[in-house]
């Protein structure tokens, strides 16, 4: 019998999607498009979004064991393909890390002196105190990790988003300055060529996380039902909140002096400014902080678990799979830990930081893009291949429904990958000089299983009573 804890409903499924997916400090990298920025939701949902919490809702219900997209892709497609889709899944967040740190730091120095933000000292010792920190709490097991992510989905993202709305609205009834031209309808359609195409990489890094929940597959009081009803909920808050949140900062900040790290406190300063509020500063940075740290710890820990059912399998040295009282998997943890400090570092003293994060939010993107074309191909696959295994929740349509939405989903993140190998604006570096670096950085992180499995030896392989502890079924290899 497995030793997993089922303690999660469907508001706190649904949460754990919402908490890896919705975050306010992707606000700006849309704003930038206006009206547009519309237009840029409706494809990014349409394309990616629908697509992964169908595809993901479909397989986390019908393979439950636990695992996530490893399991899903192993399944279809055999363990060395669910080896690297995981392993992808978990090593962008060696580079994602950085990013999302920094805006917790920087939104933080806003409750201190907003200067700090400048300050390199400052900024690396916030960043690891919010980085082990989340570390402490994924430790202590998913039910605590639950309730510091229910709270803090709640009180760091969706009511800044709420706030955000509310506040625009306020301010245009107000008869304040808009910063945008006057709506019309072909105001919304994106803006697509040559330049702007590598931003599409900002679609899927504002909608990726939605499969997180698949990896608290074990941790559902009924799976089976829950999982479809809890995807449907979190896609609807996300594309709402994100939709109107970017909207709000877009009609207050003009496009040539948005910040894309400081951009949402930027714009609430300016409606705080407006309604004579300013004193409630340091108390909005402080619930955008608390939501940073809620998307963190989504991302610290379930990747990890997903890491630990490779693990099990024999893929990796034992210690990866090291779990405490809790179940926790410590030992993956503390490694994940220090190389993320050690990229932390480099980054915080970059020379061009905005280059650096630029560069590894590409990295970021390109690697989950390697997951979600692995989890799409899979879901079509396991149809053919496995027609008869119970599917509570199955893409309507048949096999047309299967190859429409695997294949649009496939297929936009396949060209999210090319394109994102294209350098922008924001980076000073020589066009083919930029290619190889993604390339090369790309493969540095999503190659390593290969060679896992050139080394593994039969010791690595689980003892029934670690299979018992990490609550999972593995097949002998």
């Amino acid at each position: 019998m497995s030793s997993k804890v089922k303690s999660l409903g469907v508001f706190s499924l649904a949460m754990i999607s919402v908490g890896a997916v919705l975050s306010v400090r992707n606000y700006p990298s849309m704003a930038i498009y206006g009206w547009s920025s519309i237009g840029w939701y409706i494809l990014g949902t349409l394309l990616f979004l629908i697509p992964i919490t169908l595809a993901s809702a479909e397989l986390a219900t019908g393979w439950t064991k636990g695992g996530g997209v490893y399991l899903w892709v192993k399944e279809a497609f055999g363990e060395k393909a669910g080896f690297i889709a995981i392993f992808c899944e978990w090593s962008n967040n060696l580079v994602w890390f950085p990013t999302v740190l920094s805006f917790i730091a920087g939104t933080f120095a806003y409750v201190i002196n907003p200067d700090l933000a400048n300050n390199g000292i400052y900024m690396f010792s916030v960043m690891m105190i919010a980085f082990w920190g989340c570390t402490g709490v994924a430790w202590l097991g998913s039910s605590v990790t639950a309730k510091f992510n229910n709270t803090g989905v709640l009180l760091g993202s969706i009511i800044p988003s709420i706030l955000l709305v509310i506040f625009g609205l306020v301010y245009i009834a107000q008869g304040q300055p808009v910063q945008l031209p006057t709506f019309n309808l072909t105001s919304i359609l994106p803006n697509l060529n040559f330049s702007t195409l590598p931003f599409v990489a900002t679609i899927v890094l504002l909608f990726a996380g939605m499969e997180m929940a698949g990896f608290h597959a074990l941790e559902v009081k009924n799976p089976k039902i829950d999982f479809p009803k809890a995807m449907g909920l979190a896609a609807i808050i996300i594309l709402l909140a994100t939709m109107f949140g970017t909207l709000a900062l877009a009609w207050v900040v003009p496009v040539d002096k948005l910040n894309l790290a400081a951009g949402v406190m930027q714009a609430f300063a300016v409606f705080l400014d407006a309604f004579h509020l300013k004193s409630l500063i340091p108390v909005i940075a402080g619930l955008l902080t608390v939501g940073g740290l809620a998307l963190l710890i989504n991302w610290l820990v379930g990747p990890v678990l997903g890491l630990g059912v490779t693990s099990a399998a024999g893929d990796m040295p034992p210690v990866t799979r090291r779990l405490n009282k809790q179940g926790v998997p410590t030992g993956m943890l503390l490694i994940q830990g220090f190389i993320a400090t050690i990229v932390s570092l480099a980054y915080v003293f970059s020379s061009s930081v905005n280059q650096a994060y630029w560069i590894l939010s590409a990295l970021t993107v390109m690697l989950l893009c390697i997951t979600y074309m692995l989890v799409f191909a899979a879901v079509i696959r396991l149809r053919i291949t496995q027609p008869k295994t119970p599917r509570p929740f199955k893409i309507p349509g048949g096999m047309f429904g299967i190859w429409i939405v695997g294949g649009v989903g496939f297929l936009s993140t396949a060209f999210t990958f090319i394109v994102g190998c294209f350098p922008t604006t924001v980076t000073n570096i020589p066009f083919f000089g930029y290619v190889a670096i993604m390339l090369f950085g790309t493969a540095f992180l999503s190659l390593p299983p290969l060679v896992f499995m050139k080394l593994r030896k039969p010791s690595w392989v689980a003892t029934p009573k670690e299979l018992e502890a990490l609550g999972v079924e593995v097949g002998s290899q």
